[in-house]
This record gives structure tokens, C-alpha cells and sequence, in this order.
């Protein structure tokens, strides 16, 4: 049986009665305001990150959050959130979100997993270019008056070999651009992919590291990618190779890749992320990796293009405005997967209980003792909770809502129509 810790039962469901509100964070772009305000959402924005202490507060009464990077959801924001349905985080990664809390208040969390694929895959391939050419050294040399003129290290691209560590989304795409380009491509990840074009998997991180003229890395923040390319890593590299880090900054060993680069066993590196990143854009940043040659830096911007931007806000929106009609959960990272269609003339019951023996019996009997005819009913469950969604006649639907409520298990319940 599950050891997470669940809030106490609400004292009543949560119904499509509005006014609904909607809190965006960190300038989130436009095209997810108009989405959830074409819903009928009153939508309130800011422009930066929330503090945890700052964010429980603004959480009261709201029924939407979405967030980028730079906000932390830990469990103690979610303890008095009692209204809270979904949480969208208009990013890729979710680990700023307590996800284990999330769930067992019965909030699922949504996030954008394709939407900015393309701008991240470009930017790599922007810089395997500038670090074989060394554009940004010779850019600086003649912004401060020098004209050095040099072809000595200075490649061409073709024929080179690209290796991607993690060939989801981002790395399959980059393959493919790569290989445009006349790059040569290898790939590392643990599950089983399939290659696109002519990219190639290897057995070994260490076969990868060996062959690769440059490294990029596409992996998520987990405890088995955390400091992955430390000195080991490093040291099997090529002589002269480059490695790339546009995924999360605890992935790279930054103290290690300084000390490559001042060694010159690596030719060069690209980094767009960091152990510990400033939480806004007047603060300052320091870090190893200044002021050394052919060392392209910059502030977490893989995936900020407006065309990413106002694609994630869609992505993003358009989920959390399908869970909020519908209770439809795919694209979920914390919840069970349920989908299914409205069915005309019925209200819908989006029921969330702890996963224990005998609830489904207590709500089975609810629906016997009030004469209710279920339509439709999907259970799904994991290890903490489970959701059901149950369809029945209308005349009955707020009764039932209200005594499933009114069960010990119950996490949320809502109905909608």
C-alpha cells in the first residue's frame, strides 16, 4: 500500500459554477491567455516567478496555474489549494513541480513536450557550426579591434560525427537536421529508439564519447542522469571534440568541463544550462566556464523563440482547457490516463479517491441507493489514486457528486456537463 501522505477530504465537490480563475507566471505567452480566456477563465498574469511562500497565497481561489522554469510548486504551496484543478508548466521539464504531492491532491500536471523541439534542435546546430568555425572568438577579437585572420582549427562540419545523447523529441529531430548537413550520427539513450534517416544507436555512452567529434546532451533531470559527463565522461572524449548542453544543468559536471577545456583536451563547449541559474534577468551570474576560448554561453534560451513560445502556450492551454471540460488526463506526467468523449444529455462526475480496497464498492452503492443510470464509466489508477469518470443522467448528477464527496477516500470531485 502506498505511504504518500493525502489531504484531508474536501467538505464539498467543486461544479462547473463559475467564476473560474486562471493564474499565469513568468510571462507566459498571449496564446494561452486567449485560449483559457475563450473559455471563459478570468485570467491573471505576471511576469516573473512566485516565491513558494508568495505562491500559496495567490493560489487561493484559483483553479488553473501555469508556470515556466523558474517557479518551484513544492507540496507545502499545495496544502491550502483547496480549488486548484491542474497545474500546466509551459516547458519541458516538470521538476519544479512536487509531482508525488500534486497527485495525491488530486492534480494532475500538464506540460509541453513537443512544442519547442525544432527552435532547441536549431540553436545545436547553430553551435556545432559556430564551435568547429570558432565564430564567436573571432566575432569578439574584432569587436575589441583584432584582425586575426586564421584557418588553424577552423572545420568544416561534413564528415564530422555527431553524437546525441537521449534521442527523444529534441535529439531524433537534431539527427535528422544534422544529417542534412553531412554530419555523421550516433545516438545513446536507454530505451530502445528507432533511428531516423541514417543516425545510428550504440551500445555504450563510452562507444559514443569515443567516436563523436561533438557531444549534445538531451536528457531530463533524474537521479541516473544527475553530474552524467563528470572528468570520466570527459576524459574519453576525442582530443579537440565539443560538447553541447541544452538539456538541465545538473546533467554536466560544470567545475569538470572547465578544467578539459583549460587542459585543451576539449576543443570547445556550448552550454545553455547551469547547476543553479538567477531566478531573474537583472541578477547577476557567474560561473567556470567565462572568459575561455571557444566557449559559446548562454541564459537558458534553447527554446525562446516566439514561434516556441506561442506554440507551448497553445500546447499547454489547450490541455488544461480539455481537462477542465472533459477530465481528459493524456499528456498527463503525474496521472493516471483517461480520455473519453462527452456523451449529449448527461453530466459528467471527475472523481479523484485514494487507491485503497472498497471504494469503488462505496460509490457503486451511491449509485444503486439514488436510482442512478451510469451512461459511461472509466476507472484508471496508479499506486497512489485512482480517477474515475462517470457519466450519468443529469437529474442525479449533483447528489451523487455530492455523496461521492462526502466519502473518507475522496480526494476531488467535480462534475461537469
Amino acid at each position: 500500500m502506498s505511504t504518500a501522505r493525502f489531504p484531508p477530504s474536501p467538505t464539498r465537490p467543486i461544479l462547473n459554477e463559475g467564476p473560474f480563475r486562471a493564474l499565469l507566471l513568468e510571462n507566459i505567452h498571449p496564446s494561452a491567455e486567449a485560449l483559457l480566456a475563450a473559455e471563459g477563465f478570468q485570467v491573471e498574469r505576471t511576469s516573473s516567478a512566485l516565491k513558494p511562500a508568495e505562491l500559496a497565497e495567490r493560489l487561493k481561489g484559483v483553479h488553473l496555474l501555469g508556470i515556466r522554469s523558474k517557479t518551484t510548486v513544492p507540496a507545502e504551496s499545495l496544502v491550502h489549494a483547496d480549488e486548484l484543478l491542474a497545474i500546466g508548466a509551459f516547458c519541458i521539464g516538470t521538476n519544479q513541480v512536487d509531482l508525488t504531492s500534486a497527485n495525491t491532491h488530486g492534480i494532475p500536471v500538464f506540460n509541453a513536450p513537443f512544442s519547442n523541439t525544432r527552435s532547441v534542435a536549431e540553436m545545436v546546430i547553430a553551435e556545432i557550426i559556430a564551435l568547429t568555425r570558432q565564430l564567436f572568438d573571432r566575432s569578439r577579437e574584432v569587436h575589441t579591434g583584432q584582425w586575426r585572420k586564421v584557418a588553424t582549427g577552423s572545420h568544416e562540419v561534413r564528415g564530422k560525427t555527431l553524437g546525441i545523447i537521449g534521442y527523444g523529441h529534441i535529439g531524433s529531430q537534431l539527427g535528422v537536421l544534422a544529417e542534412s548537413l553531412g554530419l555523421r550520427v550516433l545516438y545513446f539513450d536507454v530505451m530502445t529508439k528507432l533511428p531516423l534517416g541514417n543516425s545510428r544507436a550504440v551500445g555504450s555512452l563510452d562507444e559514443l564519447l569515443a567516436e563523436s567529434d561533438f557531444v549534445t546532451l538531451h536528457v531530463p533531470a533524474l537521479t541516473s542522469t544527475h553530474m552524467m559527463m563528470g572528468s570520466e565522461q570527459l576524459a574519453k572524449m576525442k582530443k579537440g571534440a565539443c560538447l553541447i548542453n541544452a538539456s538541465r544543468g545538473t546533467v554536466v559536471d560544470i567545475g569538470a568541463l572547465a578544467a578539459a577545456l583549460r587542459s585543451k583536451h576539449l576543443g570547445g563547449a556550448a552550454v545553455d544550462v547551469y547547476p543553479e541559474e538567477p531566478e531573474g534577468n537583472s541578477d547577476g551570474f557567474v560561473t567556470e566556464l567565462q572568459n575561455l576560448p571557444n566557449v559559446i554561453l548562454t541564459p537558458h534560451i534553447g527554446g525562446s523563440t516566439e514561434e516556441a513560445q506561442a506554440s507551448i502556450g497553445r500546447e499547454v492551454a489547450v490541455s488544461l482547457s480539455k481537462f477542465f471540460r472533459t477530465g481528459a488526463t493524456t499528456g498527463s506526467v503525474n496521472f493516471p490516463m483517461v480520455e473519453a468523449p462527452l456523451i449529449p444529455g448527461t453530466h459528467r462526475i471527475l472523481n479523484v479517491h485514494r487507491n485503497i480496497p472498497g471504494v469503488l464498492r462505496d460509490i457503486n452503492r451511491i449509485v444503486s441507493d439514488l436510482n442512478a443510470n451510469i451512461h459511461a464509466q472509466v476507472l484508471s489508477t496508479d499506486a497512489n489514486i485512482g480517477y474515475l469518470v462517470m457519466d450519468l443522467d443529469q437529474d442525479v448528477s449533483r447528489p451523487v457528486c455530492d455523496a461521492i464527496a462526502g466519502l473518507t477516500t475522496d480526494i476531488k470531485t467535480r462534475i461537469v456537463s
